[in-house]
């Protein structure tokens, strides 16, 4: 029996805050706080009277990338480093995001780009779009169920652009602010805790909130998904008390072209199921095992204001991973929607098997997907080979791994292919089933892909291990400590580009 939460609490809080973005080639009025953009070496920019190099290092400023000091006075000014120059959407939405820090106490934020945008061959959309992401996704904090929120809104960002570029800036304000909520409302579905956000509570959010965003969810119950055979989804869940959902989200743009299924992991708490997890920091970070879910949810509410094209699918297959008495055991054997049966050597290896039905309906979809990418928080493995910073890709389609590395690059959530390398697929042979839910001690990134490109029936397909990069420990720029909302804007950005694959384009 579920515990019943107050009703009035809404898990997704960041789509009641609004950031105004104001564009001028005038100087900003009266802001809290302005930021001055400074490199570490040559001349300080114009107005800093009376101050420095030797005084500035005295300080401890250097002008190293992302540094800040504040200077006392009234707007507080912000030296921010830069180092050598800011050359890349990336560096500006980081040192954005600095400033937005060391400017925590001020609602009202103002940063002047001329001298960045002058100083290179910038596209005005793409850096406008940046620096509200940073500044946005800076002061984003997770405070739902705190009695006293003491993070101050950010209520206004002001920035100053050449004259002749203020009004091509536009197109970046819409983007960016579209972005930095898709990310926001990822962040917020991983941050809640699970026993507020389970698998039925997340469907009615996303029954909520889908017409809001052009979308229209379909939501099978524990019923309907033993209708559809899916043994994946319904072996985790049965040690759980809650019940799980799969919640089918569609995006239909008016004479789509083409058409991209998305499958996202939604494991609302992985405890291990009877392989239990040790008690330790990663274990009490398990609420953010449905990040994937979140992030394709998240993703899809930015399509229509984004102008995709695409189609799209998404597909969130929900439950929690819990041991008890009715929970699948170590040997138990589960047959995934479509026939395949699969030996659970480890049942802390769940989210192949909720993600294996999500990938067979897509499959089964009346309008076959162009291409299917799947997104999760699967394996320590990723971590293991990869750190904190960066994701695991595996494609068994060059064409779409060069699109997600693409809407990494742009997002800046780092990727990095891993091969799919079929010498391995062995291991995954079982002596009671057509495949087991494991394979040896090692390599485990690409054999947890290699299980899932069993279900893809062929099709372009790309999948997405973010389990190193679900969370950070503390404030990081513009990645707030907690969930990361790592995937939805890459998602986003994917899923706004697409195009279809090209014939002939499948590689390792």
């Amino acid at each position: 029996m579920s515990v019943v939460i107050d009703p009035a609490f809404d898990p997704v809080p960041s789509l009641a805050r609004t950031t105004r973005v104001a564009v001028s080639a005038e100087a900003p009025r009266d802001p809290g706080a302005l930021a001055v953009l400074v490199t570490a070496s040559g001349a300080l920019p114009e107005g800093l009277d009376g101050v420095d190099r030797g005084g500035l290092e005295a300080a401890g400023f250097t002008g190293a990338a992302n540094q800040t000091l504040v200077l006392p006075g009234a707007p507080l000014r912000i030296l921010v480093g830069s180092g050598e120059g800011i050359e890349t959407d990336a560096q500006l939405r980081d040192a954005v995001a600095a400033f937005t820090r060391a400017a925590r106490e001020c609602d009202r934020i103002a940063v002047d780009l001329t001298g960045v945008l002058d100083g290179g061959d910038w596209d005005v959309e793409v850096a406008v779009q940046a620096a509200i992401e940073g500044a946005v996704l800076a002061r984003y904090r997770y405070d739902a169920l705190k009695s006293e929120p003491k993070t101050v809104p950010l209520e206004e960002l002001a920035l100053r652009l050449p004259a002749d570029r203020a009004e091509a800036a536009e197109a970046g304000i819409e983007r960016g602010l579209v972005l930095a909520r898709t990310a926001a409302i990822a962040r917020d579905l991983a941050n809640t805790p699970p026993r507020h956000l389970s698998a039925v509570k997340f469907a009615e959010v996303v029954e909520r909130l889908a017409p809001e965003f052009g979308l229209t969810a379909e939501v099978f119950d524990r019923e309907a998904l033993m209708e559809l055979g899916t043994g994946g989804l319904l072996g985790v869940n049965a040690g759980s008390t809650e019940e799980p959902r799969m919640i089918k989200v569609s995006y239909r743009p008016a004479d789509a072209e083409g058409h991209l299924a998305l499958i996202g992991k939604g494991i609302m708490y992985d405890s291990g199921g009877i392989s239990l997890k040790p008690s330790n920091a990663m274990h009490a970070a398990m609420k953010f095992d449905m990040m994937g879910a979140a992030a394709v949810f998240a993703a899809m509410t930015s399509l229509a204001e984004l102008g995709a094209t695409t189609a799209v699918t998404g597909w969130l297959m929900c439950t929690d991973n819990m041991p008890s008495g009715s929970a699948t055991k170590l040997g138990d054997v589960l047959t995934i929607r479509g026939g395949t049966t699969v030996e659970v050597k480890n049942t802390d290896a769940e989210g192949r098997l909720v993600m294996a039905d999500g990938l067979v309906l897509a499959t089964e979809e009346a309008v076959r997907p162009d291409a299917i990418v799947d997104i999760a928080t699967l394996t320590g493995a990723a971590m293991a080979a990869l750190g904190t910073r960066t994701a695991a890709m595996l494609a068994n389609d060059d064409a779409v791994a060069a699109q997600l590395q693409a809407a990494a690059d742009a997002s800046d959530e780092n990727i990095w292919r891993l091969p799919l390398d079929h010498r391995y697929r062995d291991q995954l042979k079982s002596n009671v089933a057509d495949l087991s839910n494991i394979g040896g001690q090692y390599a485990g990134v690409i054999l947890a892909a290699l299980f899932l490109n069993e279900f893809v029936d062929g099709l372009p397909w790309g999948h997405l291990d973010i389990a190193g990069t679900m969370q950070a420990e503390s404030d990081d720029l513009w990645r707030s400590t907690g969930s990361t909302g790592f995937g939805a804007r890459l998602l986003a950005e994917f899923a706004a580009a697409f195009e279809k694959p090209v014939d002939g384009a499948a590689g390792e």
